[in-house]
């Protein structure tokens, strides 16, 4: 039987990888959304758009960390973590380039965003003004820290039950390694159970019947 791995070091490394895949993403949606029909962007204020956002985050992190059959139960708090992180980052990121973009093109100039706007340029221009949301008070940036708090909870409940399956999984296989261990060795129907005590060899100058003292 093959050892059991925790899979902790691998998921660490998956789960960074899937975070910054997963914020890139995530900035793109933010800085392309003006190219969304008007009717998508303020259906209930634009929170659904934002809620299934935060949804696909957590299940790219927990997929993403779930591939590579972790038993550790440290990942679990981490894929959380993950995907908070990233939904934070994302969101940043494409407000940053945003409004960098925005603050350096003239207002007869400004249109829809383009792949152009992504410059270095425009995210240190607009980076001092992207985080002023989560630092308002809860009453006015709810919303912001809600969609974080959504993403990591999903990652954190989906990256659970592959933990528990894979531990499940793994418990059954080891007990049925341990039951075909443990069976009696295939005996013919009339094979004695134990082999007979071998008799010792007499020799020819030894007498049958010795006499006793």
């Amino acid at each position: 039987m093959s050892h059991k791995r925790s899979g902790l070091l691998p998921g660490l490394i998956v789960g960074v990888l899937s975070a910054l895949v997963s914020a890139a993403l995530l900035g793109a949606a933010v800085l392309f959304q003006t190219r969304l029909p008007a009717a998508v962007t303020a259906f209930g204020n634009g929170h659904p758009l934002s809620l299934a956002s935060s949804l696909v985050v957590a299940l790219i992190v927990a997929l993403a960390m779930g591939a590579v059959r972790p038993r550790s139960i440290l990942l679990i708090p981490v894929a959380a973590l993950y995907a908070g992180g990233a939904m934070a980052a994302g969101q940043i990121a494409g407000s940053s380039i945003m409004i960098g973009s925005t603050l350096r093109t003239p207002p007869a100039e400004r249109g829809p965003a383009d792949l152009s706007d992504i410059t270095l340029d425009n995210f240190s221009a607009g980076l001092p003004y992207a985080p002023a949301l989560y630092r308002d008070p809860l009453s006015v940036s709810w919303a912001a820290w809600l969609y974080i708090a959504v993403a990591a909870l999903a990652a954190l409940l989906l990256l659970t039950l592959r933990v528990v399956r894979v531990r499940r999984a793994q418990r059954a296989e080891a007990a049925e390694a341990e039951a075909e261990s443990s069976e009696p060795e295939y005996r013919a129907p009339f094979e004695p159970a134990q082999a007979p005590t071998p008799k010792p060899t007499t020799d020819l100058f030894t007498p049958r019947n010795q006499t006793k003292d």
